[in-house]
C-alpha cells in the first residue's frame, strides 16, 4: 500500500542572519561564509542558513535552482568557510554556472591534512559517486563522475601538511574525498578521516574540518570585467597554522 501525502508549499522565509559581505552589487553578491552555517535549506534543516540570510539581505536571487536554492551557484560544506558567490538574478547565475563548468572560475582553498603528501604539487584525478555502503559518504568509485582537484604543498610539518586545492570540477565533498584518497584526510573531518587524526583534533581543540574557501576569480556576468576574491584563514586555523 502506498499513501501518497498531499503536496505542501515549499517557504523558505528570510532571516535577518549577519554576512560577512565582501562585495555585492545588483547581480551578485560575495561573501565570506562562517563555519558552522549550511548554505541551503535541507531535510531537518529549515532555517539559519545562508538562503536564508541572502533573502533578507538582498530580497531578490536567481530562481533557477527552485525554491530551496535561489541563488546558491556553488556550495561550500557546513564547516567550510570562506569566499562564496551568489547570484541575485538568472542572467548572472546561468554566466556564473557556466564559468565553473568551462573552468575559467577559479576557486582555491587551504587545508591541513594528516601525513605527508609525498609530491610538492599534482592532480588527483578519481571519479567520484556515492559511497557503496555508507550513504553519506561520497568516494572513489568506478562509476563515479569525473572529478580533478589541483594541489600543491605550502608547509610541511612532523606529521602533517598546510596545502593548497584549486577544483577544476565540483563534486560534493570533492577535496575530502581526494585528500582521503591519498590517504591524508583533513584533520577535523569526521566523516573522512581516521581515529588517530580525530583524537588529535580533539586533543588541540579542532571543532571543525581544516578546510577554507581562499579565493574565488571570474569574470563579472554581466560587465565582463575580472574579478577576484580572497579570504585569509579564520581565527581558529590561523591559531592551528
Amino acid at each position: 500500500q502506498v499513501r501518497v501525502l498531499e503536496a505542501q508549499e515549499l517557504k523558505i522565509l528570510p532571516e535577518p542572519i549577519p554576512l560577512d559581505v565582501l562585495y555585492e552589487d545588483q547581480d551578485m553578491i560575495v561573501i565570506n561564509k562562517t563555519r558552522g552555517m549550511v548554505v541551503h535549506p535541507a531535510p531537518g534543516v529549515s532555517s539559519g542558513t545562508l538562503v536564508n540570510a541572502l533573502l533578507y539581505h538582498c530580497g531578490d536571487l536567481s530562481g533557477i535552482n527552485g525554491v530551496i536554492r535561489p541563488g546558491i551557484v556553488h556550495r561550500l560544506d557546513k564547516d567550510t568557510s570562506g569566499v562564496m558567490v551568489a547570484a541575485k538574478n538568472d542572467a548572472a547565475h546561468v554566466d556564473l554556472a557556466e564559468q565553473i563548468r568551462l573552468k575559467s572560475a577559479h576557486r582555491t582553498y587551504q587545508a591541513f591534512v594528516s601525513g605527508n603528501i609525498a609530491e610538492e604539487n599534482g592532480v588527483i584525478r578519481a571519479p567520484i559517486g556515492r559511497h557503496p555502503t555508507e550513504r553519506k559518504k561520497m568516494a572513489v568509485v568506478p562509476n563515479g563522475k569525473d572529478a580533478t582537484t589541483l594541489f600543491r604543498v605550502m608547509e610541511r610539518f612532523s606529521a602533517y601538511t598546510f596545502v593548497e586545492c584549486r577544483l577544476q570540477t565540483g563534486r560534493t565533498h570533492q577535496i575530502r574525498v581526494h585528500l582521503s584518497y591519498l590517504s591524508c584526510p583533513l584533520l577535523g573531518d569526521s566523516l573522512y578521516g581516521n581515529s588517530e587524526e580525530t583524537v588529535f583534533s580533539q586533543n588541540i581543540g579542532l571543532s571543525r574540518q581544516a578546510l577554507h574557501s581562499y579565493s574565488i576569480s571570474f569574470t563579472h556576468p554581466i560587465h565582463k570585467e575580472k574579478m577576484y576574491f580572497q579570504q585569509e584563514l579564520p581565527e581558529e586555523l590561523a591559531a592551528l597554522l
